[in-house]
């Protein structure tokens, strides 16, 4: 089966039916998402698929067959990373990439997000350690227009 991860082709020999967190971690070396609660639940495995945030846990390979996948590997030098540093938003770090690549799609879908949209977009990618706050403040300030 072929792959387009990162916007590099990638040819696969898995069952169809694996899930494309598996597949991305194992199979491609790429760990940056992680396994939370493997319902789709937690965004812990969130990944984009054609730019929108998907749980990788309980997605099958097959699904994305065709489709552009971006890890957070995948996002390179986007301005994100740096505020989620600036913010201190990161913690344990185990949703970082969730949190990341979930984000990552809202600004470019809403540039201009306000607080209660960064809210609710991140509102399936939980982080335990309740650094939220600054995990909101980090995706404002990385809007094109700043805070």
């Amino acid at each position: 089966m072929e792959l387009v991860v990162n916007g590099t082709r990638h040819e696969v020999a898995c069952d169809p039916d694996t899930p494309l967190l598996y597949v991305l971690r194992n199979d491609l070396g790429l760990v940056g998402a992680k396994f939370g609660c493997g319902l789709g639940l937690c965004g812990a495995c969130n990944v984009l698929v054609d730019g929108h945030p998907t749980h990788s846990c309980d997605t099958p390979v097959w699904a994305v067959a065709g489709k552009q996948v971006t890890t957070v590997e995948g996002l390179g030098g986007h301005p994100l990373q740096g505020t989620f540093v600036e913010e201190q938003a990161l913690q344990c770090g185990y949703c970082t990439s969730g949190m990341l690549v979930t984000a990552a799609a809202l600004l470019e879908r809403e540039p201009e997000v306000d607080d209660d949209g960064v809210r609710r977009a991140l509102d399936g990618n939980l982080c335990r350690c309740g650094a939220h706050n600054r995990i909101v403040r980090a995706v404002l300030g990385a809007r094109p227009c700043g805070r």
